[in-house]
């Protein structure tokens, strides 16, 4: 599966199946986004590689929040769209939705691999999503459901 940023200056590709596919309701994901949820993808971190050309750290920023200093996370110098974070800890790597290839009426390619099937760190939520899938206050089956 492909994604880019907004501009195009970034692209990268992921393989196989995600670890997990979800709505991310966290205070980070909201701060980072702008928006009050996420659609935030994991995959095991050799799963991952740039695409765009050479020497890739060119067009890229590298930031670590304070608070999780395992996890670097990158966005483009052009546009600054959030492109994929890297958790040393878990090794994994996270990609958001949004990014990904489109087909031609506008929905994301190969939708039923990474659909979503659940709503995480819900209780940090703006607001309330009523679409069946299940509500987490953490990870998904690792903590409280709370829906």
């Amino acid at each position: 599966m492909n994604g880019s940023c907004f501009c195009g200056a970034i692209s990268y590709a992921v393989a196989g199946s995600p670890v997990l596919s979800a709505f991310c309701h966290c205070t980070n994901c909201q701060r980072l986004s702008g928006c009050p949820f996420v659609h935030t993808i994991h995959f095991p971190a050799l799963s991952f590689a740039w695409t765009h050309p050479a020497p890739h750290e060119d067009k890229l920023d590298a930031y670590v929040i304070p608070s999780k200093p395992w996890k670097t996370r990158f966005r483009c110098k052009r546009c600054g769209a959030c492109v994929m974070s890297a958790n040393a800890k878990a090794g994994k790597c996270s990609v958001w939705g949004a990014h990904f290839a489109r087909d031609d009426a506008g929905k994301i390619v190969h939708w039923e691999k990474v659909k979503p099937t659940a709503h995480i760190f819900y209780g940090t939520r703006m607001l309330d999503v009523d679409d069946g899938l299940g509500k987490w206050e953490g990870y998904e089956g690792g903590s409280t459901r709370l829906g």
